[in-house]
């Protein structure tokens, strides 16, 4: 298998370090907030690359962490941590919070049909290994202090910008007085950040009561389970710069080497235009808004099965309502098809190919679609044979379709709302809406029509 790995700008086969065995490092979530679907994307493509190197032999160990600490709202080291900023948020500790996002991450992985990682690891279960960690980094005299705590010298690291290209000498001289003055460079970063007395969650150190640098979990946790080398880090683009470009930095401080052999990242599930989704900006839709909306959130793993996971996704609820199309037409032809046929070992072979291109999921789809046309194949081995690919896919294409019919009143309505909308009657089209949402339907408006989703 090939994969596209950013430290070296090139796809390259996967060697892995121990014959017939890889792990795996994916960056989770910081569990301050709901995870919505732009970042459920990062984790639908991950657990899609875990499943199909399981299909073709490999014996994976794939490893997440839960960041419920030390993650500021910048990724520098300026800010509010996020756990505190959500605790505020919702009058709760921070504890709470991490607990309440935490199932709302587990559910979500749940519904898009993601098995859970093998091992799902919490920042502030490894302080003591995120302690030992940045000891071993100021043993070997890569760090410094300073009033606000034990900071990592990037001086004493020369191919500190390589990772990411980084301009340094283009970064912002001001930052490092605004952040501490104690800094020697403004990219400089801490390991532990001490004298925070407002901070809720503290701990006991070497250098002082605080919390670790965001960017000391992912070094600590991924070689405590995989080693101090592994084959596979992933994480979003937005990584690059300075989470996983402070991580290499780390692991060199550490044990004079890279811990990852491959870095791979994904590009962003975006709205209309490139619009970012965002928490913030509400319109960051939630696993479960998908499914209060009336779609299987399954469509939407389709949705983002059509992408590569290099050049990401444009989302928009028409794209979303032609992948449940599509899904469900899938699934009644599987549905139809007789049982008991054979795999075609043709196009195993090409699906394998196709997959083990850079994870060329687009293709791999449109293989799908190329066997149910295919008259010279028999339908019992198409069944057999796309049910095969779908341990890959994990698009659940066995599951029966239950068609639910709209009561014809419901219907009556919509009709009378799509008048009063083409006489712009504004105001009785808001007042039938409202009584069709209240009936349990919701109304979503396309371009020259409307689709009735039940929501309750």
């Amino acid at each position: 298998m090939k994969i596209y790995n950013t430290a070296t700008r090139q796809k390259e086969e996967i060697k892995p370090i121990k014959e017939g065995e890889i792990g795996i490092y994916s960056c989770g979530p910081t569990v301050y907030w709901n995870q919505h679907i732009g970042h459920m994307y990062a984790y639908t493509q991950w657990g899609t690359l875990v499943n199909f190197l399981r299909y073709i032999g490999y014996k994976v160990k794939w490893v997440m962490n839960l960041t419920d600490v030390g993650h500021l709202v910048s990724d520098g080291d300026e800010g509010e941590d996020k756990m505190e900023k959500g605790a505020k948020r919702e009058g709760v500790s921070p504890w709470e919070i991490a607990k309440k996002y935490e199932k709302q991450f587990l559910e979500s992985l749940d519904l898009f049909n993601i098995q859970k990682p093998d091992i799902l690891c919490k920042a502030t279960e490894h302080i003591e290994e995120q302690i030992d960690l940045a000891k071993k980094i100021e043993k070997n005299g890569l760090t410094y202090k300073t009033k606000t705590g034990l900071v990592f010298d990037t001086n004493k690291f020369p191919e500190y910008a390589k990772f990411a290209n980084l301009k340094l000498e283009e970064m912002d001289s001001g930052a490092r007085v605004k952040i501490d003055e104690g800094k020697k460079n403004a990219w400089d970063f801490l390991l532990w950040v001490t004298n925070q007395p407002n901070h809720i969650m503290k701990w006991n150190s070497p250098w002082g009561e605080g919390f670790p640098g965001w960017h000391l979990e992912c070094t600590a946790m991924s070689t405590k389970y995989l080693g101090e080398r592994f084959d596979i880090h992933t994480g979003g683009i937005e990584h690059i710069g300075v989470h996983h470009t402070n991580e290499i930095a780390q692991g060199f401080g550490a044990f004079g080497h890279q811990t990852a052999n491959y870095w791979i990242h994904n590009a962003w599930l975006v709205l209309k235009g490139g619009e970012k989704m965002s928490k913030s900006l509400g319109n960051g839709y939630t696993a479960q808004q998908l499914v209060e909306m009336g779609y299987d959130p399954l469509a939407h793993k389709y949705l983002v099965l059509t992408s590569n996971y290099r050049k990401g996704l444009e989302f928009s609820f028409e794209s979303l309502d032609a992948s449940q199309t599509a899904l469900n037409k899938l699934r009644g032809l599987i549905n139809e098809w007789p049982n008991d046929g054979q795999i075609n070992k043709n196009y195993r072979k090409e699906f394998i190919e196709l997959m083990s291109n850079d994870l060329s999921t687009p293709e791999a789809l449109a293989l799908v679609w190329k066997l149910v046309k295919d008259e010279k194949i028999r339908n019992e081995d198409k069944k057999a044979t796309i049910l095969d690919f779908d341990k890959v896919l994990g698009l659940k294409l066995d599951k029966k379709i239950i068609e639910e019919k709209i009561p014809e009143e419901i219907v009556k309505l919509v009709e009378k709302r799509q008048e009063a909308r083409k006489n712009k009657n504004w105001a009785e089209s808001d007042r039938l809406r409202e009584i069709i949402k209240n009936e349990g339907y919701l109304v979503e408006d396309l371009e020259n029509s409307c689709k009735i989703k039940r929501t309750k």
